[in-house]
């Protein structure tokens, strides 16, 4: 099965509610979906968001980079020559993650497909069921009270509150919301690079002195401060995982390394796709390092490769937050992971087990 050529789409699903972190809003679940064609008339499907602000990705870069520079280096080769074409992906280009994830997860479907298999099945097995976190997006607090609530009533019993805009008030919020909710949820916080290192460590001592119990603080500082994550995890209990700090297997090294973060956040458009993402969560678990996996306000085409991802690779990966597609007012796709809001189930059709997908526009 020769890949003979790449066709691309767009997809645009309304949110439920507006997703605000402290570094964007956003509305819209909008990716570039990538169809990769074969000689034997399969195809296999990935996608990607626009995250300039974190990734430095666009849709037009995107576009540009696997049409242009990507597709003419592995247009006639077989797919189950697997390595070799997520070497070209991985080398074709300097940065451009959000591409490579795309174009590496539609190979992924190909290869599974291949052999007539469910994805997760190939990268080791396990079981097919998750259950994965909600976000509470950044807003005023009767808001976020009133998401919470709604979030509990709809199973959800890991919240993910997106904090990071101004210390004391982010330190209101989350007391009241964890008041509110006494123990019916665990509480997770996304501080999006809001606050430096000292301010982390001041609010996770206030909040613990509150009687706030945290499962874990992602993200506190910006990209680049890998002294301040050491510093806030030399002086805080909580846990604290790195995101955006945590691109690529190197970065990860250096983590583990320095003891910067006690846990690792994967995504598959910041490790530049599964081959990377694999990695990184072997090195993970050599260490004894937990993982999340996450996603990037990502439908559920890239979301299911994900998900596919840490069921293989549950024994590092043991944090799941995977809620962008029931963010969505509905999901497009046909078949394949079925999310059912906290619960995620994987088909046992081969490769992400894909049928069909509506609304998409092609380019």
């Amino acid at each position: 099965m020769k890949i003979s050529a790449i066709r691309f789409a767009k997809l645009q699903v309304p949110l439920k509610t507006p997703f605000k972190t402290a570094i964007r809003t956003v509305e819209n679940i909008t990716d570039l979906v990538i169809i990769v064609e074969t000689d034997a008339g399969i195809v296999g499907y990935g996608s990607a968001p626009a995250t300039p602000v974190i990734t430095g990705d666009t849709h037009e870069s995107i576009y540009y980079v696997l049409n242009n520079i990507i597709q003419p280096q592995i247009v006639g080769m077989d797919v189950q020559e697997l390595n070799a074409i997520c070497h070209k992906i991985q080398h074709a280009v300097v940065g451009n993650s959000s591409a490579k994830a795309a174009i590496e997860i539609a190979i992924y479907d190909l290869w599974a497909k291949s052999f007539n298999a469910p994805l997760y099945q190939l990268l080791g097995g396990g079981s097919p069921k998750l259950r994965t976190d909600v976000t509470i997006s950044i807003d005023k607090l009767d808001k976020m009270l009133a998401d919470a609530n709604l979030a509990l009533s709809r199973g959800f019993d890991i919240l993910k509150i997106k904090i990071g805009t101004e210390i004391e008030n982010d330190i209101v919020r989350v007391e009241a919301i964890a008041k509110e909710l006494g123990n019916r949820a665990t509480l997770r916080l996304d501080v999006n690079q809001g606050w430096t290192a000292k301010q982390t460590v001041y609010a996770l001592q206030k909040l613990a002195h509150l009687g706030v119990k945290l499962e874990l603080v992602e993200q506190p500082v910006k990209s680049n401060d890998i002294d301040g994550l050491r510093y806030i995890s030399e002086r805080v209990t909580t846990p604290i995982m790195a995101d955006e700090s945590a691109f690529s297997p190197l970065q990860v090294i250096d983590l583990i390394r320095t003891g910067a973060a006690d846990i690792i956040n994967i995504k598959l458009m910041k490790s530049a796709g599964l081959s990377q993402a694999i990695k990184i969560a072997d090195l993970a678990e050599l260490h004894n390092i937990p993982c999340m996996i996450g996603c990037m306000l990502e439908g559920s085409i890239s979301v299911a490769a994900a998900a596919h991802l840490a069921c293989a690779k549950a024994s590092s990966i043991s944090l799941i937050d995977l809620d962008g597609p029931t963010l969505g007012q509905y999901n497009p796709v046909v078949g394949g992971v079925n999310f059912d809001d906290a619960s995620i189930e994987l088909s046992q059709s081969p490769g992400l087990g894909i049928d069909s997908i509506q609304g998409l526009q092609e380019l």
